[in-house]
């Protein structure tokens, strides 16, 4: 049968050829086909190549195909190894190829030369026909899909195959003749198929693009491999280039390093002592991998130096600093919950609060060992035990402590270290916190973190912030040490007295926990728990020695210190300590118990009075509750009327601009509701006011004196007295309105220091107050309101000091 040019495969098989029509006449009896395999060859159509016949049986089927005047069908082998392929170790298609010529070398060898035709599908082992011996197999003709002449597409892809095989071929050497015919190669669909029989692609791929029907599709693909090879070359030859100029470089370095170090020698003799030991040393040091090749090198250089020289102990002290570090080491996390709060309780009384919200972060941390640590900011009065707390907290979870103080710093390179370059260079305090430390893992405490300063040297607030962002400080970069060091596993507890002098970002980054101070009964419990057993230890004294009652400790909180934490009782009780010792080596007597009536020869006259409140006699004196860094305190507000004539309102008493807005807003509130409550309008064309907050030599400003402030005024105008033993705070709007104010806990221990009984304030501050341990609230009374007239009502008794003014 005669294979048709429609689109249908036909069955093909041995019978007459014309060649020169390149069609078959293939006999109807017929569908065989000698198979010759070869090991790497993938052809393709109408490319004609020279074939090397090394084995005895392909060469016997191309002798038999070359007498008889018959094709053969060309196939790649999938296993070049195999000697003997079959069927299955062939690959899916093949070309009908004739054989033109077979040559015999000087040496033995043969070689074909063949010219492909149509290409074809392996259907299967032919068992009806053979061929004296050879693998048949019944194939399957089929016809590929030409481009039309007309194909811009196809004719750029083949231009572009063209021009990339021929630079590639610029760099094999031998191959010239192969360039010059696919240079000159007449056909575009007889070039994709030469260069697909020629690229130096594998087997298997040239498979693929033999198994591909149509030619257009085919070169898109023969353009994708080629491009895929050239940069496969190029990444070769720069990865030879690399190899060849680095054993250059090394060879060459290993022979300057053998010179150096002959002619150091020669001059400094031999010192190699010091870097034997450093890098015996480092071998036990965990460094990072950009540690380690810093340290490497920095030794290299410190053997080109000589050991007489400035610069050899600065890199000395240098390499040292490297081999301190606690690379990589962490100490054992304490995982008894139990243990940890029993630590807290015993190292501090009170702070229930505080206490539980450190326990929750402690928890967290032996639940996640390896989870990033928040930055915990203490924030306080002096003397409230924020430094001691973060000791405690060190012990409590088994790590290392180390403390850093920041009050005074102006210089960002204490945080973040001096380059070498500069005189007496030194790392940064972080990082010679972690060398002190000894681990990777320890609680710094970074004291005092609102007295940080600023210069032209820099804000070291704002080194900080790498510092104390988990996001940021794991490639903590010391200048110093000029590697990267992770901080990530510290936890960092900062302490403040106020948050008012912190930037925003650093504010941020940091969770604030509030230590407000101590009532009465806490205080007594502290001293008697832990600031007296550390006085007698500190002194060599037993119990018996120096005895305090708890009734002389009340007398020495209430008489003789006025402070929200312990530190003046310290001293107070300190003072009692020296002065027995004193009078024991004078052969003086003591007192075995030291009672209330001992006071005042141990420490002199009484400086503060228990009760500063001082009474209801006077009208438009009220007192008002003010927030400080060192705690809170009582501020009292007086007014006065005079029938001179002068301003409306007179202001004293170093008040700042909020101070002073606030009295303007009060007296007009006071103007404005003259009749609501009962002042004559006549009295503030008659009288001026003159409001003074005495201490004038303490400058005081912030916004929530307004409703004492317009209570003192009302008291004043109507001569009214003030309810007995009432405080208030809060700021005020000019329609009257109440408005919450901060700082409310510190403000009630003031209060009840002050024997106050009644506090006013905003009905928003309700929720601070429910937020507030009952115990610090027992013995207060809060009256909640929500506007001037509440507030006056509440205050002014209807009882008047005086008859009512003169009109």
């Amino acid at each position: 049968m005669t294979n048709s040019d429609n689109d249908n495969p036909r069955i093909i098989s041995l019978g007459q050829i014309e060649i020169d029509s390149g069609k078959f006449n293939a006999a109807p009896d017929t569908e065989a086909l000698p198979i010759l395999p070869t090991r790497n060859l993938v052809l393709f159509p109408t490319v004609a190549t020279p074939l090397s016949l090394v084995r005895e049986q392909s060469l016997k089927v191309a002798k038999l195909a070359f007498e008889k005047g018959t094709p053969l069908g060309v196939v790649c082998q999938l296993n070049p190894e195999d000697e003997n392929p079959g069927i299955d170790n062939l690959q899916p298609y093949g070309v009908v190829a004739d054989v033109l010529k077979i040559f015999d070398l000087p040496d033995g060898q043969h070689t074909a030369l063949i010219r492909a035709r149509e290409k074809f599908r392996v259907v299967g082992l032919s068992d009806t026909i053979t061929f004296d011996s050879t693998l048949m197999a019944r194939v399957e003709l089929i016809k590929e899909q030409k481009p039309r002449s007309n194909d811009k597409t196809f004719a750029a892809i083949v231009k572009a195959v063209k021009d990339m095989t021929l630079k590639m071929l610029e760099n094999i050497d031998g191959a010239q003749d192969f360039a010059h015919n696919v240079q000159n190669y007449p056909e575009p669909v007889g070039l994709i198929n030469l260069i697909c029989s020629q690229a130096p692609i594998s087997s298997g791929k040239k498979g693929a693009l033999l198994v591909e029907n149509s030619v257009k599709e085919r070169a898109r693909m023969l353009l994708l491999e080629l491009t895929e090879f050239e940069r496969m070359q190029q990444v070769t030859q720069k990865i030879q280039s690399i190899a060849r100029e680095n054993f250059e470089q090394n060879q060459r370095q290993a022979f300057l390093h053998q010179q150096m170090e002959a002619i150091r020698q020669e001059l400094y003799g031999d010192s190699d002592d010091d870097r034997d030991s450093l890098r015996e040393r480092s071998k036990n040091v965990a460094f990072s991998v950009a540690a380690r090749k810093v340290f490497d090198k920095e030794l290299d250089k410190l053997g080109r130096l000589n050991p007489q020289s400035p610069d050899y102990a600065v890199q000395f002290s240098y390499l040292e600093t490297l081999l301190d570090l606690p690379w990589e080491k962490y100490s054992e996390l304490n995982t008894d919950l139990g243990l940890a709060r029993d630590t807290l309780d015993v190292d501090h009384y009170g702070l229930a609060k505080v206490k539980e919200r450190i326990l929750e972060q402690i928890a967290v941390l032996m639940n996640n060992p390896s989870g990033k640590a928040p930055i915990i900011c203490l924030v306080g009065p002096p003397g409230v035990g924020k430094t001691s707390l973060g000791r405690s907290i060190a012990a409590a979870l088994g790590r290392s402590y180390q403390r850093v103080s920041l009050g005074g710093m102006h210089d960002e390179a204490e945080i973040r270290g001096h380059r070498r370059t500069y005189i007496g260079a030194m790392p940064g305090r972080i990082i010679d916190a972690i060398k002190r430390a000894g681990d990777s893992n320890p609680v710094l405490l970074l004291d005092e973190v609102d007295k940080i300063g600023s210069d032209f040297k820099g804000d070291p607030s704002a080194a900080l912030l790498e510092v104390l962002d988990p996001e940021q400080n794991c490639r903590f970069h010391d200048n110093y040490i000029d590697v990267d060091y992770d901080l990530s596993k510290v936890l960092f507890i900062a302490t403040a007295n106020t948050l008012s002098t912190l930037s925003q970002p650093l504010l941020d980054r940091m969770e604030i926990i509030n230590l407000a101070g101590y009532l009465l009964e806490e205080k007594v419990e502290i001293a008697l728990r832990h600031i007296l057993p550390t006085l007698r230890k500190e002194n060599n004294l037993k119990p018996k020695d120096v005895n305090v009652t708890p009734e002389a400790i009340v007398d020495i909180i209430e008489k003789y210190t006025s402070e929200s934490g312990v530190r003046q009782l310290e001293k107070e009780l300190s003072a009692i300590v020296r002065k027995v010792i004193l009078a024991k080596m004078l052969g003086k007597k003591v007192p075995s118990k030291i009672q209330p009536k001992h006071l005042k020869d141990f420490l002199g006259v009484e400086r503060f009075s228990k009760d500063r409140y001082e009474g209801n006699d006077f009208a438009g004196v009220v007192t008002g509750l003010a927030w400080t860094a060192v705690g809170g305190e009582i501020l009292f507000i007086e007014s006065s009327l005079s029938g001179i004539k002068g301003d409306k309102l007179t202001l004293t008493g170093n008040l700042g601009n909020v101070m002073k807005e606030s009295a303007a807003i009060a007296l007009q509130y006071v103007k404005s509701h003259a009749a609501e409550i009962g002042i004559p309008e006549e009295v503030f064309e008659k009288y001026q006011l003159h409001l003074h907050v005495p201490e004038g030599a303490i400058p005081k400003d912030g916004p929530s004196a307004g409703i004492t402030m317009a209570t003192s005024i009302a008291s004043a105008f109507t001569q009214r007295k003030i309810r007995p033993r009432v405080a208030m705070t809060g700021e005020i709007t000019l329609r009257g309105k109440v408005l919450p104010v901060g700082g409310i806990k510190e403000k009630i221990l003031a209060a009840k220091r002050a024997g106050i009984t009644d506090i006013i304030l905003s009905n928003e501050n309700r929720k601070d107050i429910a937020d507030i341990d009952a115990v610090y609230v027992a013995g207060v009374n809060f009256h909640y309101v929500n506007t001037v007239l509440e507030v006056l009502d509440i205050a002014l008794l209807p009882e008047k000091v005086n008859n009512a003014l003169e009109l």
